[in-house]
């Protein structure tokens, strides 16, 4: 290798390696939003399952979040326990529903999702034990069409509350 071909192949690497690891010029400030869109209360009321709605924009899918948290303390200590991104309740429906079979199961119902993670399949929370348990396959064919909050907001527009 010539002198010169070896000098053009250290300068393009340093080069690529300069523009990767440099920040960008332009400040980037984070286009995407989170919202509580489900507060499930536990049959005995001393849980609450809560799921997020994360909206990055028209070119990406929906993202989920689950977590719990005893009802009289803040969202802030919630455990994270599932997450899931694409997630849909029908054709036409975003999201994901959260049933508690009893008062130590949550379980999350979707239809399909392009991914789901369990991260806590046992969790402890507030001095209880609570299974989480994900199914899939479970059609929603009642949830309006669209993304959750979404409908949450359109809900509140026409005067149904939240």
């Amino acid at each position: 290798m010539s002198l010169r071909l070896g000098l053009g192949v250290v300068f393009t690497l340093l080069l690529v390696g300069a523009i990767l690891i440099q920040p960008p010029l332009i400040p980037s400030s984070d286009p995407c939003s989170s919202d509580t869109v489900v507060r499930m209360t536990s049959p005995s009321r001393r849980l609450e399952a809560l799921l997020d709605e994360n909206n990055c924009g028209a070119t990406t899918d929906f993202g989920y979040v689950i977590s719990l948290r005893p009802v009289a303390s803040s969202v802030a200590n919630a455990v994270r326990v599932a997450s899931a991104y694409g997630a849909v309740r029908s054709d036409q429906a975003y999201g994901m529903n959260l049933v508690w079979v009893d008062e130590n199961t949550l379980e999350i119902q979707y239809w399909r999702a392009r991914w789901v993670t369990l991260e806590h399949p046992d969790v402890s929370v507030d001095g209880a034990t609570i299974a989480i348990h994900m199914k899939a396959d479970v059609r929603d064919e009642s949830a309006p069409a669209g993304g959750m909050l979404y409908n949450i907001e359109r809900r509140s527009t026409k005067g149904g509350g939240r």
